[in-house]
């Protein structure tokens, strides 16, 4: 009898933890897909059938013709944001409703991770947006400008010194040792050179922060996602406690230095330093980063300069920005590279184009004349139409809320608080309603002529609404410097060792070229 109440209450738990679940958008008259128990539709990442931009457009292609459509991230019902005019209500119009991430990580357990613009929610995070938007502006940018070139001419400077005609390089962790010196000198206020020094702490830390390769990186994030009450329990945080102490540290001892010695230096922590002694950050004209650009939505936020900042709370949004640019934005210039390397005549005329800036301008590059580069911007914008750095972005229902119907087939769909909704980037981008033959590369759908025909909401590389990627104006920059520096002394080709046609891995959680991205540079006689 015993072992027989064991099973029946077994069989009980196992179909409301477990099976229940997985009819919740079926129940609601929503198409959904058909998930495994436990792990939802994240099998096909999980068991390597699909890379997780792959795994974006199949979700969104799963049921044609509809607004939106469920998946399940392991046992999470998600529901698929598909339609851009439905996307612009949630993310726009009823911003107030949507106004915040999943959380997956315990404040308590984790709070580098927690106290971070991105992971912030409700009034915590319109204060520091509100707190935050004036160092990203584009007159910041401007006068931070200096960092950025120095890092790049830096880089291809390195290269140069090699005095080679080809040079093979692994483009990835290339790349990721530019960002990383970008993101060090810009936001943390620290030189490194991270081609010279390639064991430097702060590349190390920032490969073990941003690296899901490994398994137990990977075994944590699922956890995350599927036992958080379990990871609070165990005490897990989303980082290493190794990284945690070196950035807690790093900034700390830096404040320290720049406050007693009364160091200026044009840079992020410069910016963060300010707010937290109430000064207003003024706001000048200066050329707009491209037309990838986000716009900052002040009406939304409503939130209040924050003037108590901790050395905690400047950390965290340090090591968020490292975190973000770290990985992401050396993805996109891995994928802009194979795009050029495969687009001869594109990389040509873009080289056209810098060759002759670089002479108009005596041999130096400012920040106006990168800005005014018309095919440059092109160029860039169609690598993040078709690569965009995050394929995919999440909401939360903050408040409960219908979509009302609009086609025939279409009842209300009634959203509790703590629903998840999901924006498919990547797909939206490689949609053929929204971008003729996407898979196609052709920066012509920038031009001037052709730019005004994208439909609103479906060209969105750095998300949508108020709580779209506050860095977009620096990430855009940081690319245009490199591609400048980069193109004006190289030609960028294939090798024996480059993947053509490119193929998405499956192994690697973070977007990547299965075999690695592997590119020659070839030193052109003369610039």
């Amino acid at each position: 009898m015993l072992w027989l109440i064991l099973s029946i209450t077994l069989a009980v738990l196992i179909w409301f933890r477990l099976l229940k679940p997985m009819n919740h958008f079926t129940k609601m008259g929503i198409p959904q897909s058909k998930p495994w128990p436990i792990v939802g539709d994240q099998w096909r990442t999980l068991f390597r059938k699909m890379s997780f931009l792959e795994s974006i457009e199949y979700y969104y292609n799963m049921f044609p013709g509809t607004r939106y459509s469920g998946f399940y991230q392991f046992s999470i019902p998600t529901l698929v944001i598909k339609d851009p005019e439905l996307l612009k209500q949630i993310t726009v119009k009823d911003f107030d409703h949507f106004s915040d991430h999943r959380t997956f990580v315990d404040p308590d357990v984790d709070p580098l991770w927690a106290g971070n613009l991105f992971a912030l929610r409700g009034r915590k995070w319109k204060d520091m947006r509100a707190t935050l938007s004036g160092s990203f502006t584009s007159s910041k940018m401007k006068n931070m400008f200096h960092l950025i070139n120095g890092a790049a001419e830096n880089f291809v400077k390195f290269f140069l010194n090699k005095n080679e005609k080809l040079i093979e390089v692994e483009m990835k962790d290339t790349y990721t040792r530019f960002t990383n010196d970008i993101i060090a000198t810009t936001a943390f206020g620290i030189e490194v050179d991270s081609l010279k020094y390639p064991n430097n702490d702060f590349y190390l830390m920032g490969k073990l922060t941003t690296d899901f390769s490994s398994l137990s990186r990977r075994l944590r994030f699922f956890a995350f996602m599927i036992m958080p009450k379990l990871t609070k329990l165990l005490k897990i945080g989303f980082f290493d406690k190794a990284v945690s102490t070196f950035f807690y540290t790093t900034i700390k001892e830096t404040i320290q230095v720049r406050e007693e010695k009364r160091i200026v230096r044009h840079d992020m922590l410069n910016l963060l330093l300010e707010a937290r002694k109430g000064i207003q950050q003024e706001y000048s004209d200066a050329i707009e980063t491209g037309f990838a650009t986000v716009k900052e939505y002040t009406q939304s936020g409503k939130g209040r300069q924050l003037t108590d900042l901790t050395d905690a709370d400047i950390a965290s949004q340090a090591m968020i920005f490292f975190f973000a640019g770290f990985d992401t934005i050396s993805t996109a210039m891995c994928f802009g590279s194979y795009e050029l390397a495969v687009n001869k005549e594109i990389q040509n005329k873009l080289r056209s184009e810098i060759v002759e800036v670089h002479r108009l301008n005596g041999g130096k590059l400012t920040y106006d004349s990168l800005l005014k580069m018309s095919y440059m911007d092109q160029v860039i914008s169609e690598i993040l139409r078709k690569w965009p750095p995050a394929g995919a972005v999440d909401r939360v229902a903050t408040q409960p809320y219908t979509i009302e119907p609009v086609n025939a087939d279409e009842k209300p769909v009634h959203l509790k608080i703590g629903d998840v909704v999901w924006i498919p980037i990547f797909a939206y981008h490689r949609d053929p309603e929204n971008f003729e033959n996407p898979t196609k590369f052709d920066p012509e759908r920038f031009s001037d002529e052709n730019k005004g025909n994208i439909k609103p909401y479906t060209y969105l590389p750095f998300g949508a609404g108020p709580r779209n990627c506050i860095g977009s104006r620096f990430a855009l920059l940081e690319i245009k410097a490199l591609f400048y520096h980069l193109l004006l002394n190289f030609e960028i080709e294939p090798t024996k060792t480059t993947a053509i046609p490119l193929k998405l891995c499956t192994k690697s959680f973070n977007p990547s070229a299965a075999g690695g991205f592997w590119f020659g540079l070839k030193r052109l006689t003369s610039a």
